[in-house]
């Protein structure tokens, strides 16, 4: 599993991030406004680690080991995924996903608010 240490560290040097605490203690991170990563919830030091992704991976996802719908979201119908083991997923293999989450998030913002971020040309 990821620690919430090497969660942060990566999510952190994806372009105009920012963290907040919130949702029972969760690291929430987000682009401009959007959320794109949650670490938290878990028994341990190791967070579950939910991320956004597209309706294809999310079908492919939903039925591994050590990942579900994440709870909340997919029960609204968004397609998230949370990782509670790293029984299907390295963590290389996660950061790429979270890397695709915030690039999802991205593309929801606005043409005007993604320039302002500085995203028209990362994204």
């Amino acid at each position: 599993m990821i620690t919430y240490l090497e969660f942060n560290i990566f999510c952190s040097s994806l372009p105009a991030t920012n963290k907040v605490i919130q949702w029972g203690g969760a690291h929430v991170w987000k682009v401009g406004e959007k959320v794109f990563a949650i670490g938290g919830w878990s028994k341990d030091d190791d967070p579950y680690v939910t991320f956004k992704c597209s309706p294809h991976s999310y079908e492919i996802m939903k039925h591994q080991p050590g990942l579900r719908p994440a709870p909340y979201f997919a029960s609204r119908g968004m397609k998230w995924i949370q990782m509670f083991s790293d029984e299907s997923l390295s963590k290389d293999d996660l950061k790429l996903y979270l890397r695709e989450s915030h690039k999802l998030a991205a593309l929801n913002l606005t043409k005007k608010r993604q320039k302002e971020l500085g995203l028209d040309e990362a994204i």
